[in-house]
């Protein structure tokens, strides 16, 4: 079974979010400087022994990939940005490529999204959007990832890497894109490439282009709440309208609050669900709180211990391998600090989340003790 972890390399310095943010921002800004929007929240989130790494140093590249392979974690999906040629935190990825002490498996995701000031809470100003391009901008994407795709570690299924697009939903460009990445991958020695879909409302069977994909990941929570995030735009809804009106009737105000899943309700839901048909992957998650972001607007689990975690992803695993006849189980995530979906040791609970990986492989016969 191979565990895959989502990768955020936003723990770095870069100039735009020195610029949006503020100077020295990175991911860990948001993390030491939550706050508890309510009794008990377990917030803000201490990485163990002061760990705050810097991406752009070796050493806590080779760390990383040492920790993960220890503990039966198989390899990373990098998040990876991509602006018709200009590209955001790439530096750890380049990085990684250059040094082989880095020695985990890894594959992209093209996150594919236009990034707002709502991300920090503040607007919905964009930042800088998402935009497509043409042929000549397909083939410079391609060519910068060729090295990647040819090196000895990046994921591959049958010779052919392995290449995540976020969200495809409505993306006109992407079909003759994906056709002409296929071909310049055979044009490059590559047997071609297999495209994955990280978006759970995307149909393959109906949606443009879907044919093109090979797989689609049941991305958890995301998959899971669903239902709750229609609750979660009603409740804006009422507040927002509340809102309005408060200025002829100042007790109308209010402010949005955090919404809370269940840790175990969410879980039942992901263990309860059949996959659609044989072309997607199981997802699994550790933990939900993107408070550190979203500050009161955000939304979280409850009753999270790395005892249920374990209960879980020991089910899912098996679940993964008879139900869903894959190999492949996509995790959120190996260092989400933001949004509390991590699987790095923290000051709560150590090495406890990773332990429970390796122990719920163990139990399904999928590492062997050493």
């Amino acid at each position: 079974m191979k565990i895959i972890a989502f990768y955020l390399p936003q723990f770095h310095e870069i100039p735009e979010n020195n610029e949006w943010w503020g100077k020295g921002f990175t991911e860990w800004t948001n993390v030491k400087t939550a706050k508890p929007t309510f009794k008990n929240q377990y917030q803000p989130r201490k990485s163990l022994n002061n760990n705050y790494y810097n991406l752009t140093d070796s050493k806590s590249l080779e760390w990383q990939a040492k920790t993960a392979k220890a503990y039966g974690v198989y390899g990373f999906c990098y998040y990876h940005y991509w602006f018709e040629g200009k590209m955001l935190l790439e530096r750890p990825a380049e990085i990684m490529l250059d040094n082989l002490a880095v020695d985990i498996p890894f594959c992209f995701c093209w996150a594919n999204h236009t990034w707002r000031r709502e991300w920090a809470n503040k607007s919905n100003s964009i930042l800088i959007e998402q935009t497509y391009g043409a042929k000549e901008d397909w083939t410079n994407h391609f060519n910068y990832l060729l090295p990647f795709f040819k090196d000895e570690r990046y994921m591959k299924e049958d010779g052919k890497p392995i290449m995540v697009l976020y969200n495809p939903k409505g993306v006109k460009e992407f079909p003759e894109m994906m056709r002409l990445w296929q071909k310049l991958a055979k044009d490059n020695g590559l047997a071609g490439l297999v495209f994955i879909h990280q978006e759970n409302a995307f149909d393959q069977d109906k949606e443009k282009g879907g044919d093109l994909f090979s797989y689609g990941i049941e991305f958890q929570p995301n998959d899971a709440t669903h239902k709750y995030m229609n609750d979660r735009k009603i409740r804006i809804g009422l507040m927002r309208f509340l809102n309005r009106v408060a200025d002829k009737i100042p007790l109308l105000r209010c402010k949005a609050t955090t919404l809370h899943f269940d840790y175990d309700e969410i879980w039942k839901n992901i263990l309860e669900k059949e996959p659609k048909d044989s072309r997607w992957l199981p997802g699994a998650f550790v933990d939900w709180d993107n408070t550190p972001r979203r500050k009161n607007r955000g939304n979280l689990c409850t009753g999270v211990t790395p005892e249920k975690f374990e209960k879980y992803l020991t089910i899912q695993i098996k679940r993964a391998r008879e139900i869903y006849n894959s190999d492949k189980l996509f995790m959120f995530a190996w260092n989400e600090w933001g949004e509390s979906g991590y699987l790095e040791p923290d000051e709560r609970y150590g090495y406890k989340i990773l332990e429970a990986v390796k122990k719920s492989l163990i139990a399904n016969d999928e590492l062997e003790v050493k």
